[in-house]
Order: structure tokens, then C-alpha cells, then sequence
């Protein structure tokens, strides 16, 4: 697992990459705010129910929380399951919010 801070997401989206981000936070917490991308709960994944996202093993996966926290350990399970490039987005939405406000990565 590799760390970025949500400016370097920022810098590769604006770059026009085009980017796996999934967010594995709860429904409740992204029904609240959320950056357009899949919602995969960290429970979810720790029950390996990871369909959507099985075909990406082998790609670099951008994995954001509220804080980063969630989204390190659901780096790690992943990895545990063979995905081989997953990267924590530090800070996770509140630090986008913080840099960014309310815009979202899928526009």
C-alpha cells in the first residue's frame, strides 16, 4: 500500500488520468457527502463481497474514508486478497472537503 495526499489525487485527476477511486465509508456518512465515486463499505470488504472491483486487482486502486484510517485497513485486506497497487488517500473526505469543498472526482 502506498499513501497520497488528496493534492496529488487532485493533480492526477486534473491531468486528465483516469483513475479507481472507491470510498468505504458507511451509506449514512456518504448519503452525507460524497466525491462521486463507488461506495464499498469496509465491511464489505472484509467479508471479501469485493464483485465490483474484482477485475482491478491488478490496477492501481485509490481507496478514501472520512480520514484515512478505514481506507489504510481496507488497503491492507485488499492486498491480503491479491490486489496488488492499492494507495490510502491520506486525510480521506475531510481533508478533500478542506482543499477542495463539495467537488466531487466524477463530475
Amino acid at each position: 500500500m502506498r499513501n497520497i495526499t488528496v493534492e496529488e489525487l487532485k493533480a492526477k485527476l486534473d491531468a486528465g488520468e483516469k483513475l479507481h477511486v472507491i470510498d468505504v465509508r458507511e451509506p449514512n456518512e456518504y448519503a452525507e457527502a460524497n466525491l462521486g465515486v463507488p461506495l464499498i463499505p469496509l465491511g464489505k470488504i472484509q467479508a471479501m463481497q469485493i464483485d465490483e472491483i474484482e477485475n482491478l486487482k491488478d490496477e492501481e486502486l485509490f481507496i478514501h474514508c472520512r480520514s484515512g484510517k478505514r481506507s489504510a485497513t481496507a488497503a491492507m485486506f485488499l492486498e491480503t486478497m491479491g490486489f496488488t497497487n492499492t494507495v490510502n488517500v491520506e486525510g480521506g473526505i475531510l481533508a478533500w472537503q478542506e482543499k477542495f469543498g463539495d467537488e466531487k472526482i466524477v463530475k
